[in-house]
């Protein structure tokens, strides 16, 4: 059995996808999961219960994390490592191997220009300090010999079907396609990298189907030569059949903004993420693996196809 810790999400869904190569037995866990596959086994649960969490452990020989909570810095404060602590006690009680889906937060704000496995960990948000802490959980435990993981990093993420949690859906992608203006962040002439998400799901799954991949992390596969923002919008508007109307919104209109768009508002404090270069490297994987990254133009392509035709 393999069991995905908060299955309905953007990235919970890819996993299941790809998952279903390794395995017919997948446990989706959610407080209201919902069948990916034919054969996908359904629990309901409450992450924050360590009951509930023993109980969606239990006979599984690998445990994804996926989870979403609430972004919001006191929801993630409250939740992460209280959830963290129990994922990790069921995993040693259960003889589990874990994966964790995690992103870049705690990464050193000088070191984004080519970010791999080994940039420096030095949290520059209040954010980036709670994912610092619930990875240094998993890694202690790992150091220690009592727990057997992997943490799966990803660049901000960016696909088809996704709602609310994609930062490019929500700036770029929708507005263009009401026939308003692109939203970006501080400038737009810094390269971004985003991971597409059916890649993202493919190589979670790869890699926890791999023994000697755990007790590490890794970058999941992400294109290289990343675009600027001002050519991610080009793009995006280009495949839309739309001009590429551009909003550079600073400091204050984040804050502005927040009060329509609460994704906006928690993301004040992460805003030195678009005015610099921003570059995700994942030769290690694609190396290890073979594996080739949807490239940009195509991954917008498919978004476009999927979402607005």
């Amino acid at each position: 059995m393999q069991t995905i810790l908060g299955s309905g999400g953007a990235i919970g869904i890819e996993l299941s996808k790809a998952l279903k190569e390794f395995t017919n037995e997948i446990r989706l866990v959610s407080r209201n999961p919902k069948k990916v596959n034919p054969t996908d086994k359904l629990m309901s649960a409450d992450l924050l219960n360590s009951a509930d969490v023993q109980k969606a452990v239990n006979g599984s020989s690998v445990v994804y994390v996926t989870v979403g909570f609430e972004y919001s810095m006191k929801v993630w404060k409250e939740n992460w490592p209280k959830f963290m602590g129990f994922v990790i006690e069921a995993c040693k009680e259960h003889n589990c191997k874990l994966v964790f889906f995690d992103n870049i937060y705690m990464y050193d704000s000088n070191h984004l220009d080519g970010m791999t496995e080994d940039t420096p960990i030095n949290p520059p948000s209040e954010k980036g300090k709670v994912r610092g802490q619930i990875a240094k959980m998993i890694l202690d435990g790992v150091e220690k010999g009592d727990l057997t993981a992997l943490i799966a990093r990803s660049a901000d993420f960016y696909g088809p079907s996704i709602q609310n949690t994609s930062m490019l859906t929500e700036t770029v992608f929708q507005p263009l396609s009401n026939g308003k203006k692109a939203n970006w962040m501080s400038s737009v002439n810094f390269k971004h990298s985003f991971t597409y998400t059916p890649d993202a799901g493919k190589a979670t799954a790869v890699l926890g189907n791999t023994d000697d991949a755990f007790n590490q992390v890794w970058h999941l596969p992400t294109a290289s030569n990343p675009l600027t923002g001002k050519e991610w919008i080009e793009a995006i508007a280009k495949e839309l059949g739309v001009n590429p109307k551009i909003q550079v919104v600073p400091k204050f209109l984040v804050r502005i903004m927040g009060l329509f768009m609460p994704i906006m508002k928690e993301m004040v404090e992460l805003m030195y993420q678009y005015d610099r270069d921003y570059v995700f490297d994942s030769s290690k994987f694609e190396k290890r693996f073979g594996f080739k990254p949807t490239p940009y133009l195509d991954g917008i392509r498919e978004i476009v196809k999927s979402d607005y035709k």
